[in-house]
């Protein structure tokens, strides 16, 4: 087994707490919701740097944890599409490049979960508020489409900001 360094725990915990941090502000602040599962993804890349993958999934944990106790448990529908798809993204990811799958065949596995995630929240949604029940038949081809054509861009994006990540992190730790 290897052995956990100093550097892995302090990174993780740091990791942590910033995704709860933005968390939080996030569903303080619903217009900037989007933005903080972003960001939380990004703070969670910090354990990936050093491939500490328990140190992701003890960061993400207590990210989940914290926030919903910070949150309160009332805001548990606004940190769903986090602890679904997006807290766990970048794990998926780092694997995926670990075990060096194929782009594309990655890509429409991860669109797929993307979509199933955002039709689970949204129906959630949808059940709670009774305000937009004409919708509810066209949910499955709108989630498909503008998620997946959604999905396209986000990966891109979470796969650049690893790389930069990844140099932050070398330029703090030389080791």
């Amino acid at each position: 087994m290897k052995k956990i360094s100093a550097f892995e725990v302090a990174i993780s915990a740091l990791a942590c707490a910033l995704a709860t941090g933005f968390l939080v502000l996030g569903t303080i602040t619903p217009v900037l919701l989007f933005t903080a599962y972003m960001v939380a993804c990004v703070a969670l890349m910090l354990p990936l740097t050093k491939q500490s993958y328990w140190g992701y999934v003890l960061a993400y944990l207590g990210t989940v944890i914290l926030s919903l106790i910070f949150c309160g448990f009332a805001f548990v529908f606004d940190l769903l599409p986090f602890i679904v798809f997006f807290g766990l993204h970048p794990l998926v990811n780092e694997l995926q490049i670990k075990w060096k799958l194929k782009k594309w065949p990655a890509f429409f596995v991860k669109a797929l979960w993307f979509d199933g995630a955002m039709y689970l929240v949204l129906h959630f949604i949808f059940e709670v508020t009774t305000a937009v029940e004409w919708l509810t038949p066209y949910l499955i081809p709108i989630v498909l489409v503008v998620g997946t054509a959604f999905f396209l861009f986000y990966d891109f994006t979470m796969f650049s900001l690893r790389t930069q990540v990844n140099k932050l992190v070398k330029r703090i730790y030389k080791k």
